[in-house]
């Protein structure tokens, strides 16, 4: 029998449709990947099995855990099914955790609710499903707040909840979107040993087709509600009879079609970059410092594409506000145009309207109060003489035609876009001053796979008309790939390799960087052909 069976499950909120006939099974020891974009049901469907579902939300059908339909048992017994036999690891720990509470004191508290142990036996096992989620209590004290861990670190915390009271069922709703690949190799590893050892079976819900390729004993592929294809990994990445399916395996391997590599002047010079920040110390101990950014020399010649790529923690993001005039430097220089970004410790607006940034989460960038004629004319307070009137009004036109959205949208609000079009706009203000050089910071990897392939396709197109010239900086190595000239490898503060892309990721010279490529998920060759 099936540790998890749902069969003609039917979902509504509010009479609007949400799921339609969602038939799936999970054994145990089993990994069942479900692959969809935004709003395509996956997230609801595990949510229905948890009955953790919104305010006038009803379901028709049956989910069956061993054999016992979850729809038809009251709340009361719920809260014991919840942490004791279904765990669930959601895509974003530090909204996961209490930031009040210790590490220790949040993975005991889910076997102290279901198993009513002392408060010393549930730190024991706290501290066991710790070790086993590879946080070791010798290098992760169990006294230690959430703040104080990185985004890996952080996941493991939810990882070892989730198994604290060893549940049959997993969860795991996009587990590893926002961490570095050689971090979301980790604890993709580290979820495949726990499914092995303790024989439950794993849900794993992805947009990203290659990570669940590389765990899924069986895959689901849905669309608007609907399971439009399921069957085992091999046979379904082999077929993809679906036309949707095929879409998303087009997407996950698009490579926006781009001009000749760019060979003009230098726009952007870095020189000795030193970026250093002091450490806490006792009262009578000499100062230390943490060098964040270790003598980092690059160039970006106008209308290049450069990729910046590494893991969490290695300066990129140190750097990138370096660039931006908004990190003082210990030593070195940034130049643009050849003019210094920070003379004397102070950034000249004149010099700052050159560069502008786009954020991994718009909406997060985003004021939700204003309307988006406001938003994108922020940069605007960096000129001395701002357009007013009908030259601003065109200036808006121009942005939002730019990104293929319509003037009439300058009247909306935030939430009344997708993701996909919130990331239009994010461009959109950054492109309305006509900037030399956008850094985009990870602006795609929150993305579905198919907006992320029309998105790259956009800064290509802009590239290619307006001469833009972009710093790249993401994790994700096939969107670097496929949308950079050149690429810098940085690690603990320092440029380990540098070169042609595609020289770069096909034959690294450095370690690292083959160890970067190497932990990178990849779709078999072949796929969907």
């Amino acid at each position: 029998m099936s540790l998890l069976q749902i069969e003609g499950l039917h979902m509504a909120i509010h009479g609007q449709p949400i799921l339609r006939d969602v038939s799936l099974s999970l054994a145990r020891g089993e990994v069942l990947g479900i692959i969809g974009e935004s709003g395509s049901g996956k997230s609801m469907t595990a949510f229905s099995v948890m009955r953790l579902l919104p305010r006038g939300a009803g379901c028709l059908g049956a989910v069956r855990l061993d054999g016992r339909d979850l729809l038809q048992l009251p709340e009361r017994q719920m809260n014991n099914i919840r942490g004791r036999m279904v765990g669930m690891i959601f895509q974003e720990p530090m909204t996961a955790l209490n930031p009040l509470k210790t590490i220790g004191d949040q993975v005991a508290e889910t076997v102290r609710l279901h198993e009513g142990l002392s408060r010393r036996a549930a730190w024991d096992r706290a501290r066991a499903a710790l070790a086993r989620a590879e946080l070791p209590e010798e290098s992760f004290p169990l006294t230690r707040y959430p703040h104080e861990l990185s985004g890996g670190q952080r996941q493991r915390v939810v990882i070892a909840m989730a198994i604290a009271c060893r549940p049959a069922l997993l969860i795991a709703d996009e587990p590893t979107t926002a961490l570095d690949v050689t971090t979301q190799a980790e604890i993709l590893n580290l979820l495949r040993r726990l499914v092995q050892e303790e024989g439950c079976g794993l849900m794993l819900i992805s947009h990203d087709l290659a990570v669940v390729a590389s765990m899924a004993d069986r895959i689901a592929i849905m669309r608007a509600g609907e399971v439009v294809e399921q069957g085992p990994t091999a046979e379904i990445l082999r077929q993809m009879q679906h036309p949707y399916s095929r879409a998303l395996r087009a997407a996950s391997a698009h490579a926006p079609e781009r001009g000749a590599v760019a060979t003009g002047e230098t726009l952007l010079n870095c020189d000795g970059v030193v970026r250093d920040y002091a450490l806490p110390r006792g009262l009578l101990a000499a100062p230390q410092h943490f060098r964040a950014v270790d003598g980092v020399s690059f160039t970006i010649k106008r209308g290049e594409s450069l990729g910046l790529v590494g893991e969490s923690g290695c300066g990129k993001s140190t750097l990138t506000r370096a660039i931006l005039g908004l990190e003082p430097l210990q030593a070195g220089r940034i130049e643009i145009s050849g003019q210094p970004i920070n003379a004397n410790g102070h950034v000249d607006p004149a010099i700052r309207k050159h560069m502008q940034v786009v954020f991994q989460d718009p909406y997060g960038s985003f004021n939700p109060r204003h309307r988006v004629e406001r938003l994108i004319c922020e940069p605007f307070h960096l000129w001395d003489d701002p357009p007013v009137g009908a030259a601003r009004d065109k200036a808006i036109a121009d942005a939002l035609e730019a990104v293929g959205l319509s003037v009439a949208d300058r009247h909306k609000f935030p939430h009344e876009f997708s993701g996909g079009q919130r990331q239009r706009i994010a461009i959109a203000r950054a492109l309305i001053t006509r900037p030399d050089l956008i850094i985009l910071d990870e602006a795609v990897s929150a993305l579905d796979v198919s907006v992320r392939a029309q998105v790259l396709g956009l800064l290509a197109d802009l590239q290619g008309r307006l001469g833009l010239t972009y710093l790249f900086i993401s994790h994700d190595l096939s969107v670097v790939r496929s949308i950079t000239d050149r690429v810098l490898v940085m690690k603990a503060g320092k440029i380990v390799e540098e070169g042609e892309t595609r020289a770069v990721f096909d034959a690294p010279a450095h370690p690292y960087t083959a160890q970067l490529i190497k932990a990178a998920p990849r779709l078999p060759e072949g796929v969907g052909g």
